[in-house]
């Protein structure tokens, strides 16, 4: 099993300095991956400033060597998929090929999109991420993309350089369980990094609906990817590593392959450098 830190790109965390520092001490600690947070508005904590998540990574790229970088999640809608793929390949070729890339329709949906005035229908939302999931997928390969949809055309177009990773970065899909249709897209792809309804972020979820979750995506696996699924569940445990155990253990039996360690969200040390650097510091807990 391995284990991540998880940040948000605002308050504290919107200085990629802050960031970097983060990044140098999970990496000296023996934790395995930083992810970062993609948002460009969240209400709940309007006021705050936000950080670029690709210029926050770039960041902790230069500031480390070994662990895995990504966002959990970046709303894949919201964007342009050559923007998004030539940030994506470029921080894949600064960090050695660490990159991971988590992705869903992102949300509040009210806020990333509506605000901004675009479509907030979670139909068209859906049908934009699986549409720029493939276009990303092939602007990765450095080879030549022609594609005509429902929400994108591309005409003869070739973004170099490819990602170092091939056939791309390892694609994670986020979604709330137990919706089935996030969790049966993030089959087709390389891992789901679900949320669950009954455990939001930051906190432990259930294990039954861990197995379930697990059982369910194994079921509608249809093609492997050449890479080992994962299955990335995240929340707060204690700084105790026999503690930790405990609550991590039950998940690891039940599939879990990382531990994403995360803030509460509705509590006071979510965007605050001190406690994560406590956090970081006591290590990853050990199984």
């Amino acid at each position: 099993m391995r284990f991540s830190i998880n940040i948000p790109n605002f308050g504290e965390f919107a200085d990629p300095r802050n960031v970097a520092t983060v990044a140098a001490a999970a990496e000296e600690t023996g934790w395995d991956g930083l992810f970062v947070w993609d948002h460009v508005l969240h209400r709940h904590h309007q006021g705050r400033p936000f950080g670029d998540p690709w210029m926050l990574l770039t960041a902790a790229a230069l500031a480390t060597s070994r662990i895995r970088l990504g966002t959990l999640l970046t709303p894949v809608p919201r964007y342009r998929p050559q923007q998004l793929a030539r940030q994506v390949a470029t921080l894949d070729h600064l960090s050695g090929g660490r990159v991971i890339f988590g992705a869903g329709l992102g949300g509040p949906v009210e806020d990333e999109y509506r605000s901004f005035g675009d479509a907030a229908s979670p139909r068209v939302l859906a049908e934009r991420l699986d549409e720029g999931l493939e276009l990303l997928r092939r602007f990765w390969s450095g080879e030549s993309v022609s594609h005509q949809g429902r929400h994108y055309e591309v005409v003869d177009v070739t973004l170099l350089p490819a990602a170092v990773q091939r056939p791309g970065p390892p694609v994670w899909i986020g979604g709330f369980w137990p919706r089935r249709p996030p969790m049966r897209r993030a089959a087709r792809w390389d891992g789901a990094a679900p949320l669950f309804e009954t455990a939001r972020h930051g906190q432990v979820p259930d294990v039954a609906e861990v197995r379930d979750l697990v059982g369910y995506v194994r079921q509608h696996r249809t093609a492997e990817t050449g890479r080992p699924f994962e299955f990335v569940l995240g929340g707060a445990t204690p700084s105790d590593p026999a503690r930790a155990r405990d609550v991590i253990g039950p998940l690891h039996e039940a599939g879990a392959t990382w531990w994403d360690e995360r803030q509460i969200q509705t509590g006071p040390d979510l965007d605050r450098l001190p406690p994560v650097l406590r956090r970081i510091e006591a290590g990853p807990p050990v199984l």
